[in-house]
């Protein structure tokens, strides 16, 4: 079978396409012949052995995926051969076929593209964590989202409208701003606008903002902290703009405020029950309608190097997701 693999920590282009073994099913594992791959901003950094997780070289990409079940192990039950499904595994699905732990699996319904599925775990279930669990938006409650025109910035505007909540879209071009509110956002700003602090204390207005979804990271969190509120919540998702930041934990305590992580991976390699459930809810979500599961763009998996350069260029709006087909 043919998998894409990365052989050496370097960029997207470094990346190789290798003919394996077909995988067997171990006990407990099922075999899925992928027919999608969807692409995260993770798998940029993975590859390059800049993320919190590190598998072994070689290795391939992609942690989510979606297509047909080939073969079950010993002691699988409640999965049949040929059935529709998708998963999550971090790191290995960027290939044709992938034993995967049958835990980290979830059923595709008919009227489903496994396309869109492929591409809904990892950016909508970082959402749906950050905002229910961890966020606890409410209903009523204003949100702003950094890099909203992205995966996990447009989920995160999608479910913001689902919760309820009033939504300041933020992204770095015109284009992206409106992208991200025909997609349910109630205001947006465009950073080449310049006082990101002054248009997100604009949208709070005196009680200042609830919540802060914050994926970008670098010279703009500190100034999307300074905006909240009383018992305001800035939620951590990532770094997309390559810089850390240092927040000073003075702010916390002056505005009586919380900074959260927020680890998808974590939550889902640690509790499968919650990852079944989030899939199963967000399935529901895209069928009938209320979350758009975007896809920008499909690459074949030969070309997972460009889908990939797209992706950290940032000029993406929604997913990359890969086909196999």
């Amino acid at each position: 079978m043919k998998a894409v693999m990365c052989v050496r920590h370097a960029p997207p282009e470094a990346l190789e396409i290798h003919d394996l073994p077909e995988p067997a099913p171990g006990p407990g594992q099922v075999v899925v012949e992928i027919a999608a791959v969807g692409l995260n901003f993770s798998d940029t950094l993975i590859i390059r052995d800049l993320y919190q997780v590190k598998p072994p070289l070689p290795f391939s990409p992609g942690a989510e995926f979606s297509g047909h079940v080939a073969a079950l192990g010993a002691g699988v039950e409640g999965f049949a051969v040929g059935e529709r499904v998708c998963g999550y595994v971090t790191s290995g699905a960027a290939r044709q076929r992938v034993a995967v732990a049958a835990e980290f699996l979830a059923r595709v319904p008919d009227d489903l593209d496994l396309v869109k599925a492929a591409g809904l775990i990892v950016t909508y279930g970082t959402a749906l964590y950050a905002l229910r669990e961890r966020g606890e938006l409410k209903p009523g409650e204003s949100l702003a989202v950094l890099g909203a025109a992205g995966g996990v910035g447009l989920a995160a505007v999608e479910l913001g409208r689902i919760m309820g909540a009033r939504i300041l879209a933020c992204a770095s071009s015109p284009e992206k701003v409106a992208f991200a509110m025909a997609h349910g956002a109630d205001a947006g700003f465009d950073y080449a606008q310049g006082d990101l602090k002054g248009a997100l204390k604009a949208f709070g207005g005196q009680a200042g903002l609830d919540v802060v979804y914050d994926p970008v990271g670098g010279e703009m969190a500190e100034q999307a902290l300074r905006a909240l509120g009383n018992l305001g919540r800035f939620l951590v998702v990532g770094f997309a703009a390559g810089e850390i930041p240092k927040i000073p934990l003075n702010l916390l305590l002056l505005k009586n405020c919380d900074a959260r992580g927020i680890a998808f991976g974590a939550q889902a390699r640690s509790n499968p029950a919650w990852l079944r459930d989030a899939i199963g809810e967000l399935m529901g979500h895209a069928r009938d309608g209320r979350i758009s599961a975007h896809v920008d763009a499909t690459f074949p998996l030969e070309r997972c190097a460009e889908a990939l350069g797209e992706i950290a260029g940032r000029r993406v709006k929604g997913k990359v997701v890969l086909t196999t087909g």
